[in-house]
């Protein structure tokens, strides 16, 4: 017997019923044993004085009252009677339930389950019945279930198959691991998990599982990741370290001690023969850039030609200068973005293919087919989420093995981190430079909005700029939003001294960058924008940032959007316009105006949003785990992390018995195609 059956083999399920589960995407009776409810109803006794309001509750007690019945509207009905749960004399409502008139009798025991009003000391019904379930059931677990197949029907066919396949369940994790871990075999857990007697052995099920899921996954990327780095041999860049360090004590600021340590990693990375793939994360105004001329300082020293790519011509324009700036004469730096055109454009192409050029700055215009580097050796990316896979590979193929540097700006949880970046090493610049002020951030609600105008004023007055940012474009009838057309409106009409830009994503790419270098100059005070602001602008002059509809954001995009202003040495502001119904949107508020540290508000996010919701529902590259949560159960997702690095890093795992199913499973997930790893 195999676990590969068709699902027809399990007692039961015949042609019919095997069709209706092979579009639930169950095929065989692996698939049945490990399609899994997606949550349990919990039938344990409680006492009421531990239930809190509105939660779900199982009691058990005697009918103290003769049920009354009450009709409204169409076929609908109301029956309630009291019910006496040990010293509880409660209410019990009963909706569209007619029938259990004639059933309920005084002093008869009935076993309700509902949710519970603490205020009213009500139950609302969901299920009722006739006598005690006392220890008959505590979990039931609930299935996703399609069609004419029942919860009840699925539950059944996963008994037969667990009754007739449970010897052929082989243990896919190594005997060492249970051990050290106490983690419970896969049979044990399988059959806890569909049919557990209590919440231990529901907790004890779900430990193991989580374990194995993200054990597996790591399994793979950390897999993936020595494979990559030992088959796309890199080149050993040789370069003075005492020339760069050099280069290091002339600029005009000391390094904070987070970017030394992230220029050893990156100087480590360079030297090594393996191509670097880091992704170095940083607060917005955290000295990324600093960290990636240094790089590509070593880059020349060794030889070679650095290349830095970046979403908008704006920022690239903003770049070059900085670099410009950082180098003085030490390395040649030319910027290519489209708008570069005729002898200009021939002129740094002819430069660039010469070697005469050090580094390139530049849009996606730097991955054209006319572009042709001497000798590119580093690739830094800058805002990567924004450039498509392909486009980034493009880039890193005009060099002889570079190596590549991802940056963003966007703190990324390091639950996160490991998993959607887990075959990347990743940098962390998780400390500001000195002497920067804090910006100081203000929850506002609507009825203030005039207040906050006046404000702002005062700031336009003093020569200063201001971003108000609103969540539309124009009017939806689905969400009572104020939208950037409508605002720019109005504040045109009220700042009537001064000039309002409007920006959105309606705009095309060259009145986008009109815009904004209108405001950068200083010819526009106020910018109206929707949330394309966001990556990368620098207008030192901005003091305030004004955030309308505050709450339709998530807080790592508010802490974006805050990070545009606090770029000049005056004291900025952030405001947010808000006024929250949820619970969830009143703490957000609160934690933008308590912290201003991305990495904080970033894990804050991930627990009030959840994964999938952090980069955008469906571009996240997040995989999907069945039991596992990589928010709840981060710590066992680090440890599965380690432990899966240490094996796949072991010349044990590549050569001994014990480890050839995991090698088994490594291969059916394509991790490597046959070829043999040293």
């Amino acid at each position: 017997m195999s676990l590969h059956d068709k699902v027809v083999a399990v007692k039961g399920i015949g042609e019919e019923t095997a069709l209706q589960l092979n579009e639930m995407g169950i095929v065989t009776v692996n698939d049945l044993l490990y399609y899994l409810p997606y949550r349990y109803e919990d039938y344990a006794m409680k006492d009421l004085a531990e239930v809190k309001h509105e939660e779900r509750v199982t009691v058990e007690g005697r009918v103290h009252s003769l049920p009354l019945l009450q009709y409204y509207g169409k076929k609908k009905s109301r029956l309630t009677f009291r019910m006496l749960v040990d010293r509880y004399l409660i209410n019990v409502v009963c909706f569209n339930r007619p029938y259990y008139k004639e059933k309920l009798n005084m002093n008869e025991v009935v076993t309700v389950t509902g949710k519970w009003d603490q205020h009213r000391q009500t139950i609302s019904v969901t299920e009722l019945h006739f006598g005690s379930l006392a220890k008959q059931r505590e979990i039931e677990p609930v299935y996703s279930v399609k069609g004419k197949i029942t919860v009840k029907q699925l539950r059944r066919y996963v008994s037969h198959a667990l009754e007739q396949y449970e010897s052929s369940i082989q243990d896919p994790l190594p005997e060492g691991l249970l051990l050290r871990y106490k983690l419970w075999s896969s049979r044990e857990a399988l059959r806890a998990l569909h049919f557990p007697s209590g919440q231990e052995e529901l907790k004890q099920a779900r430990r193991r599982f989580v374990y194995e899921e993200f054990f597996f996954f790591q399994l793979k990327m950390q897999a993936l990741r020595k494979i990559e780095r030992e088959q796309s041999a890199g080149v050993a860049k040789v370069f003075s370290e005492s020339v760069l360090h050099e280069f290091v004590q002339s600029l005009p600021f000391p390094l904070t001690g987070a970017q030394q340590r992230v220029v050893s990693e990156i100087v480590s990375d360079l030297k090594s023969p393996y191509r670097m793939n880091r992704l170095l994360q940083g607060d917005v105004g955290s000295g990324k850039t600093v960290v990636a001329a240094i790089g590509l300082y070593a880059a020349k020293l060794a030889g070679y030609q650095g290349a830095l790519m970046v979403p908008t011509e704006i920022l690239a324009e903003q770049h070059f200068h900085s670099l410009r700036e950082l180098f003085q004469d030490a390395l040649q730096v030319q910027l290519l973005t489209s708008s570069i055109k005729g002898t200009k454009r021939r002129e740094v192409l002819s430069q660039l293919a010469s070697g005469e050029i050090d580094v390139l700055v530049g849009t996606h215009a730097l991955i054209q087919d006319e572009v042709s580097f001497a000798r590119l050796g580093f690739v830094i990316t800058d805002e990567q989420h924004r450039f498509g896979v392909a486009q980034r590979r493009v880039l890193r193929e005009k060099g002889e093995q570079p190596d590549v540097l991802f940056m963003t700006a966007t703190p990324i949880p390091r639950t996160l981190a490991i998993t959607a970046f887990g075959e990347m090493d990743v940098s962390v610049i998780d400390e500001m430079p000195a002497g920067r002020k804090v910006i100081e951030t203000y929850w506002a609600k609507h009825d203030m909005f005039e207040r906050v105008l006046a404000f702002v004023e005062k700031e336009l007055v003093k020569g200063r700029q201001a971003y108000v940012i609103c969540p539309l474009i124009e009017e939806s009838e689905k969400l009572d939003v104020q939208n950037a057309i409508d605002l720019h409106s109005m504040l045109t009409y009220h700042f009537q001294t001064f000039q309002v830009g409007l920006m959105h994503g309606r705009l095309s790419a060259q009145e986008k960058e009109a815009v904004m270098q209108a405001f950068s100059q200083n010819e526009v005070q106020v910018l109206v924008s929707t949330t394309v602001v966001e990556v990368g602008v620098n207008v030192p002059n901005a003091t305030v940032m004004v955030i309308y509809d505050a709450e339709r954001f998530g807080l790592s995009q508010l802490h974006q959007l805050r990070g545009r202003v606090g770029r000049g040495s005056e004291q900025s502001y952030c405001i947010l316009i808000a006024d929250p119904k949820s619970e969830v949107g009143k703490e957000r508020m609160r934690i933008m105006t308590e912290t201003n540290d991305g990495f904080v508000l970033s894990e804050k996010d991930l627990e009030l949003r959840g994964p999938g919701d952090f980069f955008g529902s469906k571009q996240s590259g997040l995989p999907e785990f069945k039991v596992a949560d990589m928010v709840h159960d981060y710590r066992v997702l680090e440890i599965a992390r380690t432990d899966a690095t240490l094996l796949v890093n072991s010349r044990a795992f590549w050569e001994e018995p014990q480890y050839e199913r995991l090698r088994k499973n490594l291969e059916e997930a394509g991790v490597f195609q046959g070829e043999k790893l040293d």
